[in-house]
Parts: C-alpha cells; structure tokens; sequence
C-alpha cells in the first residue's frame, strides 16, 4: 500500500517537470524566432530538429501564451505628417515610409516602400541604374523591385572576392537583374587592388564600362553605413580601427564623411574602386534605402551633404531622425 502511495506520487512530479522543459524549449524557440531574428532553418539546425518542428513549436508557443502577437493599424495622418516633417528637415525630394521596426526584416519590409520610389524614376530600356553593396541591397535585390527590363545594372563599387556576400558587388548586381529584371554590367576588382592592379584596370574595357556607368547614371540605389568602429561587417579593405577614419560616423558607396560630412581619408584610400562622390552626386535621383535608430546620425548628415535625395526608411527610424533634427 505504501508503495503504491508512493509510486503515485512521483507521477505527477516527473510530468509537471517534463512539462516545464518542453515550456523551457518552446520559450526558446520563440525567442530565437522572435527576438533574435533568427530563420526557422537556422533554429532547426542550432536545436538539431525537423525545420517542421520549429514550426509547429512556434504555433504552440502562440497556443500556450508564451508568444503574443499585436497587430496595430498604422496611422495614415500621423505617417504622413512624419513623411513631410522628414522630407523637409533634410532637404529631399521625397520620403518612403515603412510602418514600424524593419530593421530585422530589411528585404520584405522594406521591399514595397522601394519599389514604390523606382517606380517614380521612369527608368526605360538602355537607361543606368547603379546599385551599391551593403546588408539592405543584398537583402532587397532577393525581392522584386519593378520590372526593369533593358536597364542597366551596375555596382558603385568594387568587392569581388570579398567574404561576405553582401560585399560581394557582382552578386548583389545578379541578384537585382535575376528577381527584377535589367542587364547586368558587372565589375571584377576588389575594392581597395594593389597599385599595380588598378593602373592595369584603366585600360580594361569592362572597367572603363563601369566608369561611364558612374556618368551616365539616371538612378542610384544606395545604403547608408553606420560609423566603421560599431559596424560587425564591412568590407575586409576598410581599417576601421585607423584613426583617421574613427573620426567617421558612416559611409555611402564606400566613402566614408565626418560629422560635417566631407570625406574621410584613410590609408589606401586613394585606391579604391568606386564611384567617385562629385559623380554620386551628379546622378539625378540618389535613392538610399537605410533602417536602424543607431544609424540616424549617419543618415542625417549624409542627406545634409547632398549623397542622397530620396529616402527610403521605416518609421522607427525616421522617428529617430527626426529627434535628432
């Protein structure tokens, strides 16, 4: 009898723990998702399970309440007034606004704000469209951005060879062209080549190619870098602990500005492969697409400077630009 008392016992407190792990692994799972940003693939392989567990793990942490999801209707008026009050403090001619945080989701939040400011360029066939490198070009060239069949597609800046693929300025170029169409101008330089290499790329016609791009560009779509010393990724070429370039607080196509917004020089500088900023600045729309609260004074100082003259953000971060204005 006492046995069996004591067996019955035990029971429950072996299933309350059991319980408590799987609440333990689901809680995880959804923080992963959720919070970190992390893609169900990833997760399924950090846990070494199905990619369908993780999924059907994400339903349950919603079932039990671990996860609770808000859906708010954005304010047409209040992001409208935001659009304009942004618009003119920094001078451009024109503001796309996504609703909310972006930041974790670059390429499908920011994708229709996007497409709706190339849609306004009236790009047509043989027309020049630069592209720069950078984590937000690589993440929307994977969507489609318009139909731009018989345009030109060019990079800003050279990175062939470069770790990251989003450095990688060729593959960001036929990521673009393969998801929205144009034809591919590519350009096979690292962005900071020896001296000896780039005296032999001036008289490589695909990189004389890419010069006149750079002058006969109607639309550029460009990011906008943080300061190099808070940066996890940019391009290997880059020293970011110089001390020159610590005086940085951000980049457009590799040229890196001051507070003022002039250019930074840093050794090496004056051999890097990209678009030089007098010619940024002639092309007749500028696009930069950037999200983060950490980069508004980079934005700000570099739409002060003329490097860009439409913007592309989300609301988080244009609010934070506008404190900062």
């Amino acid at each position: 009898m006492t046995e069996g008392t004591s067996d019955s016992s035990r029971t429950p407190q072996v299933r309350t723990r059991d319980l408590s792990t799987e609440q333990e692994r689901l809680y995880r799972v959804a923080q992963l998702y959720y919070e970190q940003g992390a893609t169900q693939a990833e997760i399924a392989e950090q846990l070494q399970v199905s990619r369908p567990s993780i999924s059907r793990m994400l339903s349950e942490a919603r079932a039990q309440g671990i996860v609770e999801i808000r859906v708010h209707r954005p304010s047409t008026s209040d992001m409208g007034q935001l659009r304009e009050d942004l618009q003119r403090g920094l001078g451009l001619q024109a503001v796309h606004l996504a609703p909310g945080d972006q930041s974790r989701r670059m390429g499908p939040g920011l994708a229709p704000a996007t497409r709706q400011a190339l849609s306004l360029t009236d790009l047509r066939a043989g027309d020049v469209m630069l592209i720069a490198s950078g984590e937000t070009t690589y993440a929307l060239a994977q969507h489609t951005l318009g139909d731009f069949s018989g345009v030109v597609i060019a990079p800003t800046v050279g990175g062939q060879a470069e770790p990251d693929p989003w450095h990688q300025t060729n593959e960001v170029v036929r990521a673009f062209t393969a998801t929205s169409g144009g034809y591919p101008h590519y350009l096979f330089a690292p962005s900071m080549p020896s001296e000896a290499l780039l005296a032999a790329l001036q008289d490589d016609p695909g990189y004389r190619q890419i010069v006149d791009d750079w002058t006969s560009a109607k639309v550029a779509l460009v990011g906008v870098g943080a300061a190099p010393r808070t940066r996890k990724s940019i391009a290997r070429s880059v020293p970011r602990h110089d001390p020159t370039l610590m005086k940085s607080v951000g980049d457009v196509c590799l040229a890196f500005f001051d507070a003022d917004g002039r250019e930074v020089g840093f050794p090496g500088n004056e051999r890097m492969v990209r678009i030089p900023g007098p010619t940024l600045r002639e092309v007749p729309t500028r696009i930069a697409v950037a999200v983060g609260s950490h980069k508004a004074t980079s934005i700000l100082t570099a739409a002060k400077a003329g490097w860009f003259n439409v913007l592309v953000t989300d609301e988080e971060t244009a609010r934070a630009i506008s404190r900062a204005l």
